[in-house]
C-alpha cells in the first residue's frame, strides 16, 4: 500500500550479522551467471575524479527475472586516512522495477568487500595451481587482506604468505588481521623485495591504489597466478608492461576491464570472462607452466545480487530500521 510503504536501512553492524563467506561466494556466483547468461545488466560505469581528491563512481545494473534493480555509489578518499577512517566508502541501494521506489538504503562496505574478495576466491579455484604453496600480496588495506583470507580458504596447502606495504615498512594491524583467521599452516612475513617476494610465489594477488607498476614483468615465473585487484578506475595500474601478452588472461567483464583495468593498458589481450566458464560457455584451462591473470574491477550485479540478499535475510529476521516512506 502506498501510504504504508515502508524503506529498510541495513548498517555496518547489521550486515556483519548477516554475512559470511560462504554467503558472498554463492551470490557472486550467481552475479557472474547472470551476467554471462544475459539475464542480468551491468549499466555503463559512472567513475569520475573530484575536487576533494577523491575518486567517486556509480555502478548500477538490473535482473528482471529475479525482480532486482539497483546501484552501488562507492569510491575511494584516501584523505580518510588521516581521521581513522576507510579511504573506501560505498553506498547500495535497491529498488523496486516496477515503480522506482526505494526498498532498502544498505552500508556497502562490507558488500563490497565481500564480493571482491569472493570473486577473487572464485579465481583461485578456476585458475591457480592447486598445489600452489606461496602466495604474495602487495597491499595491506581491507581488501588486501580480504584478499588474503580468500586465498587461505581456496587453496588449503598454502604455507607461506609474503606482503610488501606501501610504506616498505611492517604493518601491525595487517598482520593481526592475517593471525585472526585461525589459518595456523600459513605463516605471514613481511618483505621489502618485491621482485623476490614475486619469484617466490605461486599465487600473486594486488590490491592497492597504485598507478604505477608494482614489480617486474621477470619476476614472474611460469606457473604464477595472479589476481589483479587495484586496478579499477582509467590511470591505475599494478602490472608491468608486457605481462598480460605473456599470460592466460580471464576477466569479470570485457569491456570494463578495457576500460577501467588492467587491460586498459593492453586492450586487444585475449581474454575469457569468468561467467562464461562458470555457466560452460567456455573453456580455460591451464598447463603446469602458465601464468595466469584474473583482471577485476567488480560487477554491478555482484553487489546487487549480494544486496538483496542480505535485504530479504534482514526482513525474515527483523532485522534493519524501518522508516515509513510513504509515496
Amino acid at each position: 500500500m502506498r501510504n504504508h510503504a515502508q524503506l529498510l536501512m541495513l548498517g555496518r553492524d547489521v550486515i556483519a550479522g548477516l554475512l559470511t563467506a560462504d554467503v558472498a561466494l554463492e551470490a557472486t556466483r550467481t552475479a557472474f551467471k547472470l551476467q554471462a547468461a544475459r539475464q542480468g545488466r551491468s549499466f555503463p560505469v559512472v567513475r569520475e575524479a573530484l575536487a576533494t581528491g577523491g575518486v567517486f563512481g556509480i555502478k548500477s545494473g538490473d535482473v528482471a527475472s529475479r525482480d532486482l534493480l539497483g546501484f552501488k555509489a562507492a569510491g575511494f578518499w584516501p584523505s580518510n586516512r588521516e581521521l581513522g577512517g576507510e579511504p573506501h566508502q560505498a553506498t547500495v541501494m535497491l529498488f523496486d522495477p516496477a515503480t522506482g521506489r526505494p526498498r532498502a538504503i544498505l552500508d556497502g562496505n562490507a558488500i563490497t568487500t565481500a564480493r571482491t574478495a569472493a570473486a577473487g576466491e572464485l579465481g583461485l579455484r578456476l585458475l591457480a595451481r592447486q598445489d600452489s604453496a606461496a602466495v604474495c600480496v602487495f597491499g595491506t588495506g581491507v581488501q588486501a587482506g580480504a584478499q588474503l583470507a580468500a586465498a587461505v580458504r581456496a587453496l588449503p596447502l598454502l604455507r607461506e604468505a609474503r606482503y610488501v606495504s606501501r610504506g616498505g615498512r611492517p604493518d601491525a594491524g595487517f598482520e593481526a588481521r592475517f593471525a585472526a583467521l585461525s589459518a595456523s599452516h600459513c605463516t605471514l612475513q613481511h618483505t621489502r623485495d618485491a621482485d623476490a617476494a614475486v619469484a617466490a610465489s605461486d599465487v600473486v594477488i594486488t590490491a592497492t591504489p597504485a598507478r604505477a607498476v608494482l614489480f617486474s614483468a621477470g619476476a614472474v615465473r611460469p606457473g604464477t597466478h595472479i589476481n589483479c585487484v587495484g586496478a579499477d578506475t582509467r590511470g591505475k595500474r599494478e602490472l608491468p608492461e608486457g605481462l598480460l601478452q605473456q599470460a592466460k588472461v580471464m576477466v569479470d567483464d570485457q569491456a570494463q576491464a578495457s576500460a577501467l583495468g588492467e587491460l586498459q593498458w593492453a586492450p586487444d589481450t585475449a581474454c575469457t570472462p569468468l561467467g562464461e566458464v562458470l555457466t560452460g560457455q567456455a573453456r580455460f584451462t591451464r598447463d603446469r607452466g602458465d601464468i595466469t591473470i584474473f583482471d577485476m574491477t567488480g560487477l554491478a550485479l555482484q553487489d546487487l545480487v549480494l544486496g538483496e540478499y542480505l535485504y530479504q535475510a534482514a526482513r525474515h529476521q527483523g532485522a534493519g530500521l524501518a522508516i515509513h516512506w510513504p509515496w
